[in-house]
């Protein structure tokens, strides 16, 4: 017994960091109603900040290129560093609302997210140039314990005093923040702010500077819980961003509203995590890798079944709404087998004339815009946003290499069966989150795609350890289509991705215009209305699911084929967050724009010929996840997208203000000229991707609910 109270005590630590984070959670949604998946990383930054400054006494600036980092001084004490790494954490916080999520506030939810997905890119990036590079490329650093280790006798066991310290902080964290909410005149403005934007003015404040003053304040937490922690868990890029799961599912316990509930979530989820690791140690069949990582999955999942969506709904002015990304209009049979035709006579010859890395990197980007394609099903055609889809092509890559090796199955039936299983996990992937939808099924896949990755990539009975899976190549009628022998890398390998992109793009084009695709889009723009008209939104979604994960699971196939030997890190939320990242920045509604993020893959042809011409290779993360900030700001619909002929964009916004009643309708039969205009209403706004059929969606009028849009 004495066993398990001391592992519930030392679970109190990572609780306390969860709680921390969730706190921070908690005050950015409701200052500014963002969803900031990259509130781990904001930590991990802060804290190799710290270090940096207590080892070295240096100050290291996030922009890779300048002058790193200015040395302030020999041998700083303790509180100089912790003092000055919480106030630019502060002032990182704050440039990060007032430069990407403030003038994104307009702007659909779901493109805060995708912007915070590439600041964590960005900054997990910049932490391994500056940090973890410095370091002799180590990825785990220790930092000496800031708080006292002293060994404590309770209730007959002896625990360590840091984390019983941990978890008073955090405590008394969220009673300063709740008395702050209750009883201060700034309280009840962020309280208004959440309420309804515009009604803070009435108090006198700004809702923008409401906003920035509790990002300094969410930052600064972010801060303190990775310092504090450091010493109990290595520090480093990847496990601390992600730390931002869990703080997820405890803040979403307390409704992204409460502070007490918030707390209390997070303490538990880590005792829990910590109980069920010592269950582990005394179980022997329970000693399996990645089952604390299923908890915060399992919570979140319980909160949207109990309260039918996660993140709370917001009213938020309607006016000046961004429009959705919009997607083209349907593909002609004969107009997409021409540009098949012509796409596979081009590429063919490109593989040709490409030698040594440029063919490599081709065949690369050709692989992984099977899996960008995925994305163009799930979130551009239907609105969901998943950041599973590498994870379920690493499920297909590893089957693929244990049906063939195990069991003798040859190729084509191999990949064809891996691909049936990977869409087969879309489906149940799709079941389990058909109730939601936008900002709420990304928090919900992110959970997913860390059990997955615990659970099965971490498993070396699955991965093959450090020594990995190798994938025995192709084979049909005696030809090799490998990557690997004479001639490397082989056309073949090439040739057999080329033939595998073209028919998925033929398929997804075509899906655009089908009776099924035109489902996918009514639910995109408004799943209440698409109900009305008779759409099966639930099934419409499962499928959708199901057809996505089964071409991302035919991507990991051909990823599979092309490194040879697959090992746990070859897939992952990591690899996921990076793949949703490149779409962002092609296109995600379109085809073409999977095509061009084909080319930004890691190890593609536009970073091939980046690092051979320009040296900067190392640096397409980091050109990645910036890229992804800056078009979430400035140009959401991609690269890839082009704005329709002025006259049809003109005819469009005269039909809409018609519509409305912003301008008179012509007298005719269906309108006299006297009768009355049909009165200006709210509109409901759509989700990530969303809109009214092809041309996109917005919002005009009053207030509305952001629920719809999740």
């Amino acid at each position: 017994m004495s066993t398990y109270l001391a592992a519930l005590v030392l679970g109190l630590g990572t609780g306390a960091v969860y709680a921390a984070l969730g706190l921070g959670l908690v005050l950015t949604y409701r200052a500014s109603g963002v969803v900031n998946v990259a509130h781990g990383a904001f930590a991990m930054y802060a804290t190799y900040q710290y270090a940096e400054l207590r080892e070295y006494g240096d100050i290291v600036f996030p922009v890779v290129g300048l002058p790193p980092r200015i040395h302030l001084t020999d041998n700083p004490s303790f509180l100089l560093c912790f003092l000055l790494s919480l106030a630019l954490a502060g002032l990182f916080g704050l440039l990060c609302y007032l430069l990407v999520f403030r003038p994104l506030r307009s702007a659909p939810p779901m493109n805060a997210v995708v912007a915070a997905v590439g600041l964590m890119i960005a900054l997990q990036a910049v932490a391994v140039l500056q940090f973890v590079a410095g370091d002799g490329g180590q990825d785990n650093r220790f930092i000496a314990p800031v708080l006292t280790q002293r060994p404590v006798e309770l209730l007959g066991t002896t625990v360590p005093s840091d984390r019983l310290l941990l978890a008073a902080l955090a405590v008394a964290a969220g009673a300063v923040l709740w008395a702050v909410s209750r009883w201060t005149r700034f309280g009840l403005a962020t309280r208004a702010v959440a309420a309804d934007p515009d009604a803070v003015s009435l108090w006198g404040y700004r809702a923008e500077l409401v906003a920035a003053a509790n990002w300094v304040v969410a930052s600064v937490l972010a801060a303190a819980a990775g310092i504090l922690i450091a010493p109990v868990s290595a520090l480093n890029p990847a496990t601390y961003s992600l730390f931002v799961v869990p703080a997820l599912a405890a803040a979403l316990l307390g409704g992204l509203s409460s502070f007490g509930a918030t707390v209390a979530g997070a303490l538990a989820l880590g005792m829990a995590q910590s109980a069920l690791f010592q269950v582990q140690q005394d179980v022997s069949w329970l000693d399996q890798p990645g089952l604390r990582a299923l908890l915060p999955l399992l919570v979140l999942i319980g909160v949207a079944v109990a309260r039918g969506q996660l993140v709370p709904s917001r009213v938020t002015t309607a006016a000046g709404v961004t429009r959705l990304p919009p997607v083209g209009p349907p593909v002609g049979a004969r107009r997409a087998a021409l540009w098949l035709g012509l796409g596979v006579v081009a590429g063919a010859g490109a593989l040709f004339l490409l030698q040594g890395t440029y063919r490599l990197g081709m065949e690369r980007s050709l692989a992984g815009a099977v899996v960008c394609l995925s994305f163009v099903v799930l979130v551009g055609y239907v609105g969901q946003l998943s950041l599973t889809q590498m994870s379920i092509a690493g499920v297909a890559g590893f089957l693929l290499a244990r049906l063939q090796r195990s069991l003798h199955i040859p190729f084509p039936v191999a990949p064809l069966l891996a691909t049936a299983v990977a869409a087969a996990v879309g489906l149940l992937l799709g079941l389990v989150a058909r109730r939601v939808r936008g900002i709420d099924l990304a928090v919900i896949t992110l959970a997913a795609g860390v059990a997955i990755q615990e659970a099965v990539f971490a498993n070396p009975l699955v991965t093959g350890g450090l020594a990995g899976t190798k994938v025995p190549a192709p084979t049909v009628f005696g030809l090799d289509l490998g990557l690997s022998g004479p001639g490397f890398p082989r056309v073949e390998y090439g040739l057999l991705a080329l033939v595998v992109l073209a028919a998925c793009c033929y398929g997804v084009a075509r899906l655009r215009g089908s009776g099924f695709g035109r489902r996918m889009l009514a639910v995109r723009a408004n799943e209440r209305a698409a109900a009305a008209a008779g759409v099966d939104v639930r099934r419409t979604k499962v499928l959708a699911f199901g057809i996505s994960a089964g071409i991302a699971g035919l991507g990991g196939t051909l990823i599979g084929y092309g490194q040879g030997t697959l090992s746990f890190d070859s897939f992952g939320v990591t690899a996921s967050l990076f793949f949703l990242a490149v779409v962002a920045v092609g296109g995600v509604t379109t085809v073409s724009g999977a095509l061009l993020a084909g080319l930004l893959v890691p190890g593609g042809l536009a970073f091939t010929a980046l690092d051979d011409l320009a040296g900067l290779g190392e640096y397409q993360s980091l050109i990645c996840g910036l890229a992804v900030v800056i078009l979430a700001v400035l140009r959401p619909a991609g690269l890839a997208y082009r704005r329709p002929p002025v006259p049809a964009t003109v005819g469009a916004h005269r039909a809409g203000r018609a519509a409305r009643g912003q301008v008179p309708r012509p007298a005719g039969r269906d309108a006299p000229p006297d009768g009355p205009a049909r009165p200006a209403g709210p509109r409901p706004e759509s989700g990530v991707a969303g809109g009214g059929g092809a041309t996109g969606g917005g919002a005009a009028g009053g207030p509305t609910a952001e629920g719809e849009g999740r």
